[in-house]
């Protein structure tokens, strides 16, 4: 059903995004900016994702044919990627804040490559190409607009969240999201391999 097919894609999109690591990046790189710089750049941030988002899920197909890679191979791929990102948010990894990354960090880094980064664009093709159809593209299409909408009201709304987690919580948040990160990694994968041996 479309519903199951909407609420699918977007529990996967929304891990996958790593929201609340982008959380607490998107904290630690403006904490020197004023509050409605803070929302500008969150907006900004979603804007960009978006965008990126969107392409990155049509052009799949694309993609595989430029290349030759089959959809399996490509599943093993994001998948050990999406892994690797879950260990990082496990083991509390933070991103390079580099002076030079500060003076425009909307797009880069936080957008790309700290929002969407490999596995996320791993998983946003592989999820592309395997929906088909007009109705079921649509709905794909919404339900990651509506998964990046919400890590961008995450963002937006970062300095009351910071206030009502505190740092603490955010850390576990993020803990979360690598424990699921690394079940859908796995997935990815058996999936990859049992589609070689058939």
């Amino acid at each position: 059903m479309l519903i199951d097919h909407f609420i699918t894609i977007y529990i996967k999109i929304f891990f996958v995004l790593t929201p609340f690591f982008v959380f607490s990046t998107f904290l630690s790189l403006t904490n020197h900016f004023e509050e409605k710089e803070k929302k500008l750049i969150a907006f900004k941030v979603t804007l960009s994702v978006m965008i990126i988002s969107m392409v990155l899920y049509f052009i799949g197909n694309q993609i595989f044919a430029v290349f030759g890679i089959t959809l399996n191979s490509f599943r093993i791929g994001t998948g050990a990627l999406l892994f690797l990102s879950a260990v990082s948010l496990i083991q509390d990894k933070k991103q390079d804040n580099d002076e030079n990354l500060r003076r425009d960090i909307a797009v880069v880094p936080l957008a790309i490559p700290i929002t969407v980064g490999p596995a996320t664009t791993g998983a946003l093709l592989v999820m592309g190409v395997e929906t088909h159809g007009f109705w079921q593209n649509l709905v794909g299409m919404l339900a990651v607009f509506f998964a990046v909408f919400c890590v961008g009201v995450i963002l937006y709304l970062s300095g009351r969240i910071e206030r009502i987690l505190k740092k603490q919580g955010v850390n576990i948040l993020s803990k979360l999201t690598g424990l699921i990160l690394a079940a859908i990694s796995a997935q990815l994968i058996m999936i990859g391999i049992q589609g070689f041996i058939q």
